[in-house]
Parts: structure tokens; sequence; C-alpha cells
């Protein structure tokens, strides 16, 4: 899908062809239209379908008059087991205008139309990469937040569970952390190809906005080591604390068991078919239900001072 932008007064207007437009967003774009960016653009085929492999690494090309630059953008995948991914996210700088290249729609373009500041214009490639960067790394921040919130719903609800599914999801959780540490880093020596982006040595001004993105970068990089470190130390020990409850459990039920079998085991020693004590007396029913009751109540009481229960 192509969507076509035009920047008026710090906003993303969206505006019907592509003659009128200084920014395309291709989202999953099919063959159709990356044949028809190519024709009318003349940018590299290679460039277009880059960021449509979700594995792709961060990388910066330069081939004539067009500068790709592909980074790592988190993405919130409600339908899977993994509900948090990245995605190869291309930026394609030409002389006229920016191509963005997703295999999603992601969170970004959202804030991006959304954003209350003024955006700075795509004629000026430095601080309108910078300011993307800013939104992508407050983006992981933010996602980061989601994920520990879940972790702690993961951790409140383990105590007293005795399934894997809690472990399985805090397993899911790990994984994300993995995938975010993998692409932060991944993305970190993006940010020294900015010179050869601008053609140029960066202004003060440049180099301030570019030393905030990796300050972003950076805290989002060490929030996820943090709580990817905290997460794998909580999967231990709740795999210990699930053993505990089903150890609780199976003691439980063999205390059960043995109370229930002495009452069991009077009555078949007194009702076997030989003579036996009080066989012929009337009260010997009551006798068999006394010495069982007993028997138990004494089990009970034992297994209550040993703090079994």
């Amino acid at each position: 899908m192509l969507t076509y932008y035009r920047f008026e007064n710090g906003k993303l207007v969206y505006v019907d062809g592509l003659e009128e437009c200084q920014i395309v967003q291709a989202i999953s774009p099919t063959p159709v239209e990356l044949d028809a960016l190519v024709g009318n653009l003349g940018i590299p085929m290679e460039f277009l379908t880059a960021a449509t492999d979700r594995d792709e690494r961060p990388r910066f090309e330069v081939e004539e008059d067009c500068k790709l630059l592909v980074i790592r953008v988190p993405h919130r995948d409600v339908a899977s087991v993994t509900p948090y991914v990245t995605l190869a996210f291309a930026i394609i700088l030409t002389p006229q205008r920016v191509i963005t290249v997703c295999a999603e729609d992601t969170a970004l373009w959202g804030e991006l139309l959304s954003s209350r500041g003024r955006l700075p214009s795509p004629d000026d490639p430095i601080h309108f990469l910078g300011t993307v960067f800013l939104h992508v790394a407050r983006q992981y921040l933010a996602f980061l937040q989601s994920i520990r919130h879940e972790s702690d719903d993961v951790e409140r609800a383990i105590h007293g569970s005795m399934k894997n599914q809690t472990l399985v999801r805090m397993l899911n959780l790990g994984k994300c952390l993995v995938y975010f540490t993998t692409s932060l880093r991944a993305n970190e020596p993006m940010w020294e190809r900015m010179r050869r982006v601008a053609g140029r040595d960066l202004t003060e001004e440049e180099q301030d906005l570019l030393d905030d993105v990796r300050v972003e970068f950076g805290q989002a990089r060490d929030l996820a080591d943090i709580y990817s470190n905290i997460l794998n130390g909580m999967m231990d020990a709740f795999a210990s604390i699930i053993s505990n409850n089903v150890s609780s459990v199976m003691k439980f039920l063999a205390t059960i068991t043995i109370v229930l079998m002495l009452p069991t085991l009077v009555s078949s020693t007194l009702g076997m078919n030989v003579p036996l004590p009080f066989g012929d007396s009337p009260f010997a029913f009551w006798v068999t239900i006394g010495v069982s009751f007993l028997l138990s109540a004494i089990a009970v009481i034992a297994f209550l001072r040993m703090k079994i229960f």
C-alpha cells in the first residue's frame, strides 16, 4: 500500500498523488507498486525490497542520487505468541522525496502524524531523520515499559500456579527482550553514518540532535539489558516455585491418603470372616467406627505437629 504526504507548517498532510508529495509511505508494497516507484522515481529495486524482508539487518548504502538507511523498529504483534518484535524499516532519500518502506504498518507513522510538535522538513534530511529516530527510540522505551508491566502481572500470577502457561508466557517476554536488545545494538553503527547522509560535516545543532538520539537509544538498550537479566533470573526462580507448588500438593494428597487409609485398615481387619473379639457384641459396629475415627484423629494431630498441613 502506498500513501503520499506533503510537508505543510510543520505537519505531514495527506495528498492524492505522487506528483504533489514529498514523502511516500510504502507498507508491504506489491510488485506492481514497486515497479511504479522504480519507474517514476528511479530508485533501485533492491533498495525498495530491502525492508520487505522482516529480518533485514541495519545498513547504509548509496547508489547514484539515492541513499538507503535501514534500521530496526519495534512493532506490537498481538496475534503472535511473542507480542513484541522488531522489523526492518527502510528510509530512502532522493533529491526530491523521502520514501519509507516496511513490511508491516508500525506505530511509528501514527506517532509522526499525531505529533504535537513541529516536524522538520524532509528537505533537511539530518533534522528529519533525527526526529524519526527519536520517535523510534521512544517507542522502544514505551514497549519496554509494557513488557515490564506484563512481567509483573505474570509474577503475581505465578506464585500460586502449578501450570506451565505462566512460565511459557514469561519465556515469550524474554524472547521479546532478546529481539529488542539485538536490534538496538545493531542500530548503533547507523548514527555514525549520518555525516555520509548529509554529504558534509555536521553542524553543532545537528551533532547535538544526533547526541540526543544516541542517549535515547542507549537508555533503551540499557533498559532492555536490565529487564532481560531480571527476567532470566525470575524464570529460574519461577521454575522452582512451580516445582515447589506441585510438591506441596502431592504432599497434601499423600497425607489425606494416609488419614483415609486408617479407617479402611480397621474396617478391613474387623470385617474378616473369622472369629474376632467383640464379634458377637451389639456394640461391635460402634467400636469399629470409634477405633477408625480415633486412629484418623491421631494421624491428623501427628501431621499437624509435624507442620505437614
